[in-house]
C-alpha cells in the first residue's frame, strides 16, 4: 500500500519541489499540465508540437521555480512560460508569416457544420489564421496582453500588433460569415 504525501497547501507544494521531492514535482505537473497544454496549443496548431513546448516549458518552470516570489498567482507564473516558450517554439521554427493568402488556403480546409459553434470550431478557426495573427490575437483576446507587451515579447512596433489583431479579427468574422454563422453589423 503507498502512501500519498498531501500538501496542505500550494506554497508547501513548490517548497517541496524546489527542495527535489519528485512526488510534489509530479503533482504540480499533473495539476498544471492540462491548462498549459490548452495555452500552448493556441499558439501551436500541432498537438504533438504543442505538447513539446509544454513539456519544455515545465522545464523551465522546475529550473526557475525558486525565483517564484508567492507574488500573484502561481498558474499566472507558469502561463507566462508557457507563453513565452510558445512564441520562442514559433520564433526557432520560424512560422510567424504574415500573409493574407494562407488564410484562405487553411479556412477551405477547415470547414465546420455550422449548427455548433463549440471551443473546437473556434480553435480550428484561429488555427486557420497566418501564424503572425494568429499569435498577436491570442496575446491579446485570449491572453490579456497589451499592445505594447506584444510588441515587446514578439520584436515588433506597437502598431504592426494592432494591425495584426485587426487584420486577425477580419479574418476571423469573415470565416464566420462564410459559414453562415454571423450576419449582419460585423463588417
Amino acid at each position: 500500500m503507498a502512501i500519498i504525501t498531501f500538501y496542505r497547501n500550494e506554497k508547501q507544494l513548490i517548497k517541496k519541489a524546489i527542495a527535489g521531492h519528485r512526488e510534489a514535482q509530479q503533482r504540480l505537473y499533473d495539476t498544471y499540465a492540462p491548462k498549459m497544454l490548452g495555452v500552448c496549443r493556441r499558439y501551436v496548431k500541432d498537438l504533438h508540437f504543442a505538447e513539446d513546448v509544454m513539456v519544455n516549458g515545465f522545464v523551465k518552470v522546475f529550473k526557475n521555480l525558486d525565483s517564484f516570489k508567492h507574488e500573484g498567482s502561481f498558474e499566472g507564473w507558469i502561463r507566462r512560460i508557457m507563453v513565452r516558450e510558445s512564441i520562442s517554439h514559433l520564433r526557432k521554427q520560424q512560422f510567424v508569416v504574415f500573409d493574407d493568402t494562407l488564410y484562405e488556403e487553411k479556412a477551405h480546409k477547415n470547414k465546420i457544420d455550422p449548427v455548433a459553434l463549440d471551443v473546437e470550431h473556434i480553435q480550428s478557426l484561429i488555427d486557420a489564421l497566418p501564424d503572425g495573427y494568429r499569435t498577436v490575437f491570442v496575446l491579446y483576446a485570449i491572453e490579456g496582453y497589451k499592445h505594447q507587451e506584444i510588441a515587446k515579447e514578439l520584436g515588433v512596433t506597437e502598431s504592426t500588433s494592432k494591425s495584426q489583431l485587426f487584420k486577425a479579427r477580419k479574418l476571423l468574422q469573415q470565416g464566420l460569415q462564410k459559414q453562415n454563422i454571423i450576419g449582419y453589423g460585423t463588417e
